[in-house]
């Protein structure tokens, strides 16, 4: 018989938990089949006295379904103090036992080792110093027991589960790696699903070691790949801008030297070439082409300041020009006859034609209205000596002559042919001399109208 120290009073470490039900995380799911239901049981000590009772001597007794057994004796303290000593060593052993529960419930750590822990407490139950439901102790132990090798099963199962899909989810991942490795041309966009990609790759675990350092492999030469050729890009781009630079350079020092030229029209068509081929010449470096643009486009702006201000000066001397035209032309208009006097109107005209060659040039715009109105003048005095060219033409007079000649004769005829008889031919040479006088009548009629 043992004869224990007083009982320490309960702390933390030594006092049974309080009866009523805590939560405990239960069994996880597996997709691989049903996992073995663990039961959790709460530490409850309960009434001791059911379970106990000390002797007059000290002797201690743990009641079983089985009968009493002798455990050990008190000579301590009370009954009482002793009951509750020994409680509490159950306590301690069952709280060990909830402990194992959850821990098979839940799947954390090695479900063989719980299994172990589970047998060594089972083992001692039967000798074990303690007053409490050792049957129901028991019967949860032997639960623990005998269900750890199928949670075993199942955790690995679900572990493998686990692997093969962070597996093919790496591999998807280093696939599209490699596609954008490979062909991927949009530098920004590429680089930051890259950079995703590597973010979500760390939080992939489970894979093993062989096929995570392959599957890395794959991502790391792929995402290499892209930053090479996203480099070769870069630098080519660079040597281009480089170029860039240097033409437009060039085509800036012809600009700024063509801005003081008065040879406007051939310089202004410069001026066009030379912006086509600064489009052609593509982007200088970024830090470099808004500054080229200002100094091509200043060289620009003085030329065709200039030649806007002489421009302006020149519509101020057109606009004069234009308003002298119209008095001139509206003089000439009012002045110039040919029916009434040609040879007067073709004096004013030649005088009027003059004037208007000596006032220059005029807007644009007008020119085209202004010699409209000219060219009516020049096209009545055309029409007039026409007329009268018509009019005293000799020949047109000769032949008028002739028709009339004609048709006396054919009138002579006829009148033979009547007194001979022959009436059906004087008759024929009437109608004949009766055309022939129309187109005399029509001959002098053109001559009288001209």
């Amino acid at each position: 018989m043992t004869n224990p120290t007083p009982a320490p009073k309960p702390g933390p470490s030594t006092s049974a938990p309080k009866p009523g039900p805590r939560p405990g995380p239960g069994p996880r799911p597996s997709a691989g089949g049903p996992v073995p239901a663990v039961p959790v049981h709460h530490v409850a000590v309960g009434d001791p006295h059911r379970f106990g009772r000390i002797d007059d001597d000290g002797t201690v007794w743990l009641i079983t379904a089985a009968g009493e057994r002798e455990i050990g004796s008190w000579q301590a303290g009370t009954r009482e103090e002793g009951l509750e000593h020994f409680s509490r060593k159950f306590a301690d052993i069952a709280t060990e036992v909830e402990i194992l529960e959850e821990r098979l419930a839940a799947r954390s750590g090695d479900p063989r080792k719980t299994q172990t822990a589970a047998s060594q407490i089972l083992e001692s139950l039967p000798t074990a110093q303690v007053i409490g439901d050792v049957d129901e102790l028991t019967r949860r132990l032997t639960a623990i027991v005998s269900t750890a090798d199928d949670v075993a099963e199942a955790a690995k199962s679900e572990r493998n589960e686990q692997r093969a899909a962070a597996v093919a989810r790496k591999e998807e991942l280093a696939a599209e790696a490699e596609t954008i490795g490979a062909e991927g041309t949009s530098w920004k966009a590429g680089g930051d699903r890259l950079r995703a990609i590597l973010d979500e790759w760390k939080t992939i675990k489970g894979v093993d070691r062989k096929t995570d350092d392959a599957l890395w492999k794959r991502f790391s030469k792929a995402r290499d790949s892209f930053n090479r050729r996203r480099g070769a890009y870069f630098a080519e781009l660079d040597r281009e801008r480089a170029g860039a630079r240097s033409r437009k350079e060039e085509l800036i020092e012809q600009a700024e030297a063509l801005s003081s030229s008065t040879d406007w029209g051939p310089t202004a068509g410069r001026y066009r070439d030379l912006l086509a081929e600064w489009k052609a010449a593509g982007r200088a470096p970024r830090d470099t082409d808004d500054a080229l643009w200002a100094r091509f486009k200043a060289a620009q702006d003085v030329f065709f300041a200039a030649r806007n201000a002489v421009n302006a000066e020149r519509d101020a001397e057109f606009d004069e020009n234009a308003k002298a035209k119209l008095a001139l032309l509206a003089e000439a208009e009012a002045a110039i006859d040919p029916a009434a006097d040609l040879d007067a109107a073709r004096r004013v005209f030649r005088t009027f034609r003059d004037k208007w060659e000596e006032i220059g040039k005029v807007p644009r715009d007008q020119m085209h209205a202004l010699e409209n109105r000219v060219r009516a003048l020049e096209k009545a005095l055309r029409e007039a000596e026409d007329s009268e060219w018509t009019r005293t033409d000799p020949e047109a007079q000769a032949r008028a002559a002739q028709f009339v000649e004609r048709a006396e004769k054919l009138e002579e005829q006829a009148a033979k042919a009547a007194e001979a008889g022959k009436d059906r031919d004087a008759a024929k040479l009437r109608e004949q001399a009766a055309q022939w006088r129309e187109w005399a009548a029509a001959a002098q009629s053109a001559l009288t109208d001209r």
